[in-house]
């Protein structure tokens, strides 16, 4: 497994890492055990990346994903979030990133990951009531207290990053990144070079749009998130088959997936960036990290550029209310 450095002093973790996420919602029918076997398959394999969140599952991510590193905790960079509030029967409350909820979920998580502290605290959304400076002032006080290691953001806006990091040093901005969605490339990816940031590039698969496994709308299944996401849904989906056909045409010449394909066009933009692809399947664990293997040429990359200019996917990345707590 190739190996790639989070921010300016955090470790050395494998240069694909592994989005817990859809383990416990979002994506369809759950299998905790066979959950568990992929990240034991993810450490085995260099994956050494977990991502998971307190609002996934409303905490029983973090519950599954500490119950899996719970023999293995000194294999693994964990990263978790807080800041997305939801309320016990899953119903989304708001964002919070006021200083002494920043601490109280803090504790919950180490609490449910059963850990004593935390690789990587991220704030999952920005709390526009509350000042940045005052969140990670609160986050900062974890690393003092050794709860948390090293600290992140999430989806925030270039200015807001650095403002953050005047604040206390940022490791890793988290934000969608594909081949369907590069808005970070306007301005998110240079400030984050500039600042020793790791960039890390959620959904790098399109959430499974470029992969080629929805060739129609019914083949979503009914549970499915993805049944009601804008690009997943009605003319923007037509649309966006055409994408997902030009990923599988060059992957084809390569000899290679189309997951491998995409996957390796992230790889091949920046070392400073670390995709995190979500799977609960041992099988596409496995076919991701095969996209280490794909050389991309020049030429390939200048293709790819030609089809996938920015804003050429059809949909918003999120419904209405999602896309106002994005890049704040």
């Amino acid at each position: 497994m190739e190996l790639r450095k989070l921010g300016k002093s955090g470790p050395q973790v494998g240069a694909i890492g592994l989005g817990c996420m859809g383990m416990s919602e979002f994506y369809g029918a759950l299998d905790d055990n066979q959950s568990i076997a992929t990240i034991h398959r993810a450490i085995d394999l260099g994956c050494t990346f977990l991502d998971t969140a307190d609002m996934y599952g409303v905490g029983r991510n973090e519950q599954l994903v500490g119950r899996a590193i719970n023999s293995r905790r000194d294999e693994v960079v964990l990263a978790t979030k807080f800041g997305n509030v939801r309320g016990e029967n899953g119903e989304f409350l708001g964002v919070n990133g006021r200083p002494e909820y920043v601490k109280a979920a803090c504790d919950a998580s180490l609490k449910r990951l059963g850990v004593d502290h935390i690789d990587l605290y991220y704030q999952h959304r920005v709390d526009p009531l509350t000042p940045i400076e005052e969140t990670v002032g609160a986050m900062a006080d974890l690393v003092k207290q050794g709860k948390v290691r090293f600290l992140g953001l999430s989806e925030a806006a270039a200015a807001t990053v650095r403002r953050a990091n005047a604040v206390h040093q940022i490791t890793a901005l988290q934000t969608e990144y594909s081949l369907w969605s590069r808005d970070p490339e306007s301005e998110i990816l240079n400030t984050c070079h500039e600042l020793g940031i790791t960039f890390v590039a959620y959904s790098p698969l399109g959430r499974g749009f470029l992969t080629g496994r929805f060739m129609t709308e019914a083949d979503i299944p009914e549970d499915d998130w993805r049944r009601h996401h804008p690009r997943f849904t009605g003319e923007h989906f037509k649309n966006n088959l055409r994408l997902a056909e030009a990923v599988a045409a060059l992957a084809q010449e390569h000899g290679c997936t189309s997951a491998q394909l995409a996957l390796a066009w992230v790889l091949a933009q920046s070392k400073e960036i670390i995709p995190i692809p979500g799977t609960k399947r041992v099988k596409y664990l496995e076919e991701n990290c095969g996209a280490l293997n794909v050389m991309l040429s020049a030429e390939d990359l200048q293709k790819l550029d030609s089809v996938f200019p920015v804003g050429v996917t059809s949909g918003d990345r999120y419904h209405e209310r999602g896309m106002q707590a994005i890049n704040l």
